[in-house]
């Protein structure tokens, strides 16, 4: 355990001198674009995304939540100490070694954000920065390179700039899915971590989620599993945990509930996360925004942000605690959050043999989820002045 202690801090330490120098070089070197989207006075990358989407007979009204190949990704390779230059590749598929570790040891996180079409004729991305900070996090949790927030930022710009003409146009409710990733893609067959990694940004359009509206669906408590252990990698964007999740949500799935909800592995009786999103409430007469605070959690950027509009647009007070499974029956409104939808509202939640309804109305979105909920989605697509700075500017 020494060994390993050693060897991380002087790997981090490492990593946090070259991230500065490799703003610099990244500035001047082969991350540039040349594709249709390279900056211009008279012409904007959405216009010309527009007329490349029309030739493409995309249905934007009818895309889903899936995988769809477009122009590019973008990538760099860590070896010997340093970052590769950004580069980007048309294919949809990549060549590692069947000793990777991230095959054998699961060295690999990952990341999810999105690119608007925005009222103004811009591409904005939601929150970039703060994506950035947590992949580093959930790097150094499993002793992988952390990636220089300068690269992150610039490999995301580059991937929707590289594929602008699939951003949804401004209107249509939908927007450019980013999945940026890394992983360990060097050989080692015994335990320790790789000698090489492998960083890539992907892209792909997705749908409004909410077509219909929003509408509230019923969740299940997973009482049989625990998604991570009290001083595991529940707090980090690591693919173990989704992994751990798939037969239970299956099982959720199966019985018809669209969404499966855990709860703490010590004492079973607090709230931790749904399967893949946060856990927020609307308490004390629709006077607090209530989220469980654990260790085990992964801070979600869609929660921080409801979080700071609940206290500074409605006036409500926040309560970052923990919260009891038994306290849900008296909350006003429940909801998971994450980047997908935003927001999914929670109208009932089956524990055991009983079936907890939440509010006065469960078959309805209560009022301050959808505020809240037009709140973001309303500075994503520029509906609103962005007064937070919180949407990056891409063209």
């Amino acid at each position: 355990m020494a060994l390993a202690w050693v060897w991380t801090t002087s790997f981090i330490t490492r990593f946090q001198k070259k991230e500065s120098a490799f703003a610099v070089r990244m500035k001047c070197g082969k991350s540039q674009s040349s594709s249709c989207c390279v900056r211009r006075e008279t012409t904007s990358c959405l216009s010309q995304s527009l007329h490349k989407a029309s030739s493409a007979k995309l249905d934007w009204s009818n895309l889903g939540f899936s995988f769809m190949p477009t122009n590019c990704y973008v990538y760099s390779t860590y070896r010997n100490g340093h970052w590769s230059e950004l580069e980007t590749c048309s294919e949809t598929s990549i060549k590692i070694p069947i000793a990777a570790t991230v095959l054998h040891y699961g060295q690999a996180a990952f990341e999810g954000l999105k690119a608007f079409a925005c009222k103004d004729g811009s591409i904005r991305i939601f929150r970039p920065e703060k994506n950035a900070e947590r992949l580093q996090l959930s790097a150094t949790r499993v002793m992988m390179p952390p990636v220089p927030k300068e690269m992150f930022l610039d490999a995301v710009v580059r991937a929707v700039r590289e594929n602008c003409e699939y951003v949804p146009p401004y209107g249509s409710g939908g927007s450019l899915y980013i999945r940026p990733f890394l992983f360990g893609s060097g050989a080692r067959v015994g335990l320790g971590p790789s000698d090489e990694y492998t960083f890539i940004v992907f892209v792909v359009p997705v749908g409004d989620y909410y077509k219909g509206g929003l509408a509230p669906v019923t969740a299940i408590v997973t009482d049989d599993y625990d998604r991570a252990a009290p001083l595991g990698v529940g707090n980090v964007k690591v693919g173990g945990n989704y992994a751990a999740d798939l037969l239970p949500y299956m099982q959720s799935k199966e019985k018809g509930y669209p969404v499966n909800l855990y709860l703490d592995p010590v004492e079973r009786k607090y709230i931790e996360e749904f399967g893949t999103s946060n856990f927020i409430a609307i308490g004390n007469n629709k006077q607090s925004f209530i989220t469980p605070n654990s260790k085990s959690i992964l801070k979600s950027i869609t929660n921080q942000s409801l979080m700071q509009l609940a206290q500074e647009e409605l006036g409500l007070q926040i309560e970052y605690r923990k919260v009891a499974i038994d306290e849900v029956s008296s909350f006003d409104e429940v909801a998971a959050c994450g980047t997908a939808v935003v927001i999914t509202p929670v109208g009932r939640i089956v524990y055991h043999d009983k079936v907890i309804s939440i509010g006065k109305n469960p078959d309805q979105v209560g009022p301050t989820l959808k505020q809240l909920y037009e709140l973001v989605t309303n500075i994503q697509f520029g509906n609103v002045v962005d007064k937070r700075h919180w949407m990056y500017l891409v063209n």
